[in-house]
């Protein structure tokens, strides 16, 4: 596990509208994510057959400053994810790694995916991506093709994939423009036929409900904490749904 690194609190995550697939117990302040936002026509064929086999759960998120949090790892939305894949799926054996790619565009986080992949060897990669290239203005063309031969280097590589889009922020929404990033994201999750995480469409969503308040130039770290809770266990959901599989009928590994 990598260390961790301070990131902008104040691009964190919402509670969603309902009615939706609740994410936590239904007291005020839970997570609620519309069932469109965590389903997907896609599937998760890799995560599927090492959970029916018994085989350990290795996921590999790749992420920036956003993967992280200014506290324990615990609290960070892989490790939230990690958590509730665990408790959704106690038969399982669930390992979840992070590698950092901070302040670098698609095109230069690729480099080094095939030395990456040959170490790690996971089953499952989250490979969160595209704020870098739109504050950097980066050809959106370009983008898309760094992000299309990304994919299918981690496909070639023997493992599932689950692209995450950039952060929703009212703070930064007229600065950036995101909208030829999260366009292409989707077009390249398409084409491969794997999920895309939309990230951006939740915290929008959690944004207009004013659950939490992310246009506050210093939210704090509680703050902080909830909304990496809410993305980890939404992240969980989706992995879960795209395996089309039934944690119930899995067999306790030994």
């Amino acid at each position: 596990m990598r260390a961790i690194s301070r990131v902008g609190l104040g691009l964190c995550l919402l509670a969603m509208l309902a009615p939706g697939v609740a994410l936590a117990d239904d007291a005020p302040g839970s997570c609620n994510v519309p069932a469109y936002l965590l389903t997907s026509d896609a599937s998760l064929p890799k995560v599927a057959e090492a959970l029916k086999a018994s085989r350990p759960l290795d996921i590999l998120v790749v992420g920036s400053r956003s993967s992280t949090i200014m506290t324990a790892d615990a609290t960070s939305y892989p490790w939230r994810m990690q958590s509730a894949l665990q408790e959704k799926l106690p038969a399982a054996t669930v390992n979840v790694a992070v590698e950092l790619k901070v302040k670098k565009t698609a095109e230069e986080a690729i480099a080094g995916f095939a030395k990456m992949l040959e170490e790690r060897k996971p089953v499952l990669v989250v490979w969160q991506t595209g704020t870098f290239d739109a504050t950097r203005s980066v050809d959106p063309d370009e983008f898309r093709d760094a992000v299309d031969e990304g994919v299918a280097l981690i496909k070639t590589a023997g493992a599932d994939v689950i692209l995450m889009n950039l952060q929703y922020s009212p703070r930064t929404e007229t600065m950036i423009s995101s909208a030829p990033y999260l366009d292409n994201l989707r077009v390249v999750a398409q084409k491969h036929e794997i999920p895309l995480f939309d990230r951006f469409a939740i915290m929008r969503e959690w944004n207009e409900k004013g659950e939490f308040d992310l246009f506050s130039p210093s939210p704090g770290i509680d703050l902080a904490k909830r909304v990496h809770d809410c993305i980890g266990r939404a992240l969980a959901s989706l992995v879960i749904e795209a395996a089309r599989i039934n944690p119930g009928e899995l067999r306790i590994q030994r």
